[in-house]
């Protein structure tokens, strides 16, 4: 897709301040570089470096964290889509690659691509796909329009396009959802046409992706006929819509031909049988619990259970399990249904875990995390709900101890950041509670919140010499590169231009 198809910033104030932050960001990747913002409007310089398209990412990223209130902030929903989405990019040219993976709570069939390699999934997508190589099809082809440099290359299409240009079509492609009234409401005032043609790939673009994204699918050993039996079923169903194209398909438009070429590809391959993982399974128990009153999920797995109507048997008592913990309803039979379930998946561990903990077993849950970290090391769902044990346990110190041995090995996760801030502040300690808070706001474009935070940790009295000369470096970093933003914007006049 675009930039942006799938979520929407509620409203062209907010969207402005998207844009706004994503235009400063490719301004101060072109400085890193040691060259001034790209002139859209100069053939000779249309092209957008790696760096560019990361830090364009970033700072949409961080848009639909801070602001979108689809934003499925579940870790255990994102970790398996990363699972999911890394085992593809390990089969693909660049397996080094960077991507992330996310959702966006919306009952609709949509998935988008945006610069950086992030890739959002509508939890209607989880639900609508019949098997994990049907996800992963999705997958594959949102993976290849970020290998082919789909975006970039769509924006250098528009060589005639100055940067205001760039910016009324950014907020399009921000505004641009499956109601697409406010979209609406801004192509009428803003560079209408162009911003139209932005919202789909071209079919070359579509025919490029279906190709490399089957090449995924195949090497990374899913079942090939994922990708076209999934599109296939999609379409059948926008069939019973009048003049009503499934999301999906208003900015992947899919011709016939693209379908045949698809069918054509998987009927030339032998046929592998392809089992879905219990992950897939347990993450479509999970959100179907969600999406329904707590009684309702019970009834509902209970039926299924009752009259054998499931795929897999663990992921139906798991989402009865999830249901009754929801609801605080029968811990004690929610649990021994799970029993022994633990090291089959994190996401059985972190139930398992959550509903000892409810019933007031806090050691037993401590325990179950412990070892189940000791089989899912990169699982953050675990992680996450650990340190938040041993915190409501009063365990502070140990809880730092095992944030700290986290963070020497990833200091990118800016809620492992919130986590010692949170952890810090309930031991007292004050300067390095606002050095976390800076980091986890630093992480989320937040520089400004980051700036106060380490201010604050200057006039703390508690901290040592050595300590508080680390806060005034980071300060004098932060403010160095605040500084080099607001020149940006001020060189290139972005404040009057979203007005």
């Amino acid at each position: 897709m675009g930039i942006m198809k799938s979520f929407s910033l509620r409203g062209q104030g907010r969207s402005r301040r998207a844009v706004l932050a994503l235009i400063t960001c490719v301004s101060l990747a072109g400085n890193a570089q040691g060259s001034d913002l790209p002139d859209l409007g100069e053939s000779s310089r249309t092209e957008l470096s790696p760096q560019m398209e990361r830090r364009i990412g970033e700072s949409i990223m961080n848009e639909i964290r801070l602001r979108e209130p689809s934003y499925v902030d579940d870790p255990e929903i994102n970790d398996y889509l990363e699972r999911l989405g890394r085992r593809l990019v390990d089969a693909s040219a660049d397996p080094a690659g960077e991507f992330h993976f996310f959702a966006i709570r919306d009952n609709t069939v949509n998935a988008f691509a945006m610069f950086g390699g992030y890739i959002g999934v509508n939890t209607g997508t989880l639900l609508a796909a019949q098997s994990e190589s049907e996800l992963a099809g999705v997958l594959a082809h949102e993976i290849s329009h970020v290998t082919q440099s789909h975006l970039a290359r769509q924006i250098a299409k528009e060589k005639q396009n100055t940067l205001p240009s760039l910016i009324a079509m950014a907020i399009g492609l921000l505004a641009a959802r499956s109601n697409t009234s406010v979209a609406a409401g801004v192509m009428a005032s803003a560079q209408a046409g162009m911003i139209q043609a932005q919202l789909a790939y071209s079919r070359d673009f579509e025919r490029e992706a279906d190709r490399v994204g089957y090449q995924l699918l195949e090497r990374a050993g899913f079942d090939v006929h994922g990708m076209s039996d999934f599109f296939e079923r999609l379409q059948k169903a926008g069939r019973l819509y009048e003049n009503n194209a499934p999301v999906y398909f208003r900015s992947h438009p899919l011709t016939i031909e693209r379908l045949s070429d698809m069918q054509n590809r998987a009927q030339d391959s032998p046929y592998r049988q392809v089992v879905s993982s219990l992950d897939f399974h347990l993450a479509r128990a999970k959100l179907r619990v969600e999406a329904a009153q707590p009684r309702d999920a019970i009834a509902e797995f209970e039926r299924l259970l009752r009259e054998k109507k499931y795929t897999s048997e663990t992921a139906a008592r798991y989402g009865l399990a999830y249901a009754r913990a929801r609801a605080r309803d029968n811990l004690k039979e929610a649990g021994a249904s799970l029993k022994g379930t633990q090291g089959e998946s994190p996401m059985l561990a972190g139930l398992v875990a959550s509903i000892e903990a409810q019933s007031g077993d806090v050691k037993g849950a401590q325990e179950t995390y412990r070892q189940a970290l000791l089989r899912f090391p990169q699982a953050r769902s675990l992680v996450y709900a650990y340190v938040e044990s041993l915190h409501a346990a009063g365990s502070y110190s140990q809880a730092l101890a095992f944030l700290d041995g986290r963070l020497s090995g990833d200091r990118s996760d800016y809620k492992l950041f919130g986590l010692r801030a949170k952890v810090c502040a309930a031991l007292g300690r004050r300067v390095q509670q606002r050095r976390a808070q800076a980091e986890y706001y630093l992480l989320q474009g937040q520089i400004e919140l980051a700036i106060e935070q380490l201010q604050l940790a200057q006039r703390e009295k508690e901290g040592d010499f050595y300590e508080l000369s680390a806060v005034d470096a980071r300060l004098r970093e932060l403010r160095r590169l605040q500084r080099e933003e607001e020149e940006t914007r001020g060189r290139n006049g972005a404040h009057s231009d979203l007005r």
